[in-house]
């Protein structure tokens, strides 16, 4: 189920993860309906061209899908980086709310409607593959970050530039 979340609405949750609004809550679900897709996915993804897509997502095909969270309309009609995105891509989506009039979306992007617990796809995105040259570079990438980041979880108290021994 997508339910919209305004002011008036209680913080939606459940038991393993706390309450959550916005872009969070439309992140936290297009990852969850991403990953019953079998894609993995990652937030905050900077890319070679040193823009940061909101969450990439990888299949075990290597397919790649960027999905741009849009928590307004003012944060959509301010934001003029979304085409570069296309380049770094298979496919292209936007992901919103059920509040969010969806006729603002771009015909000729997927597009998604989440809520904290799971997204729809509204409209699926056209699939233009990436060059074998560039999907091996940003598949690396994206393992050395993900590896990264683990680590930074796992041992927060190592710094990279620490000599053992």
């Amino acid at each position: 189920m997508v339910r919209a979340m305004d002011d008036a609405d209680p913080p939606l949750q459940d038991d393993t993860h706390p309450a959550v609004f916005g872009a969070a809550a439309i992140t936290r679900g297009v990852r969850r309906a991403l990953a019953q897709r079998g894609f993995t996915s990652l937030t905050e993804v900077r890319l070679a061209s040193g823009r940061r897509a909101d969450v990439l997502a990888m299949d075990d095909a290597g397919t790649v899908l960027i999905v741009e969270v849009k928590s307004s309309v003012a944060d959509f009609r301010s934001d003029q980086k979304w085409p570069e995105y296309r380049e770094w891509c298979d496919a292209f989506y936007f992901a919103v709310d059920e509040a969010f009039p969806t006729e603002l979306i771009p015909e000729d992007c997927g597009l998604l409607v989440a809520d904290p617990f799971g997204a729809a796809v509204l409209r699926e995105a056209p699939v233009e593959r990436l060059a074998a040259a560039r999907r091996k570079a940003l598949a690396l990438r994206v393992a050395l970050m993900a590896c990264g980041r683990l680590h930074r979880l796992e041992d927060p108290a190592f710094a990279p530039d620490q000599v053992s021994g």
